[in-house]
């Protein structure tokens, strides 16, 4: 019994002196933080196998003063067919009044923690729409996938 509290107490003296933790290794500016919280992800799926990763951030909420008019995400896509070209993005069941296409090195990069050379990555931009967002990614004849957003209070 001695020798477990002195080493309760050993341990308790050490563990106060730490004043670092995880989360202090981690340096982020805002936007970063927001993009966090605002990337959704998705699994492609068909019948019996993934086809690819559907991924955004909104970019209204992590860049509010620029991005007001309409919606705009930042979307990343990875599908298992490279060649895949049959792909509709809708937001809320409408489709986008522009996509972008955007080099694997561009400016939301920094945004985005998972970045791959397989993957491509678009900006959307849909019209104003309901406080729900419901981003649906359709690919081929079978595979789909709904990522849902949720508009911060003004």
């Amino acid at each position: 019994m001695k020798y477990f509290l002195v080493t309760i107490s050993f341990i308790l003296i050490l563990s106060g002196c730490s004043s670092n933790n995880a989360f202090s290794q981690f340096d982020m500016d805002r936007q970063q933080e927001l993009s966090v919280n605002y990337r959704h992800s998705s699994k492609i799926e068909s019948k019996n196998s993934v086809d690819g990763i559907f991924s955004a951030i909104y970019l209204n909420e992590v860049y509010p003063k620029l991005y007001s008019e309409n919606e705009f995400f930042y979307m990343s896509l990875y599908l298992k067919d490279k060649n895949e070209t049959d792909f509709r993005v809708k937001l809320n069941g409408k489709l986008p009044i522009e996509i972008e296409e955007l080099e694997s090195d561009n400016e939301f990069s920094y945004l985005d923690s998972i970045r791959s050379k397989w993957n491509r990555y678009y900006v959307l931009t849909f019209k104003k729409s309901a406080k729900k967002l419901n981003l649906v990614l359709e690919s081929g004849q079978s595979s789909s996938a709904v990522l849902k957003y949720q508009k911060a209070e003004q």
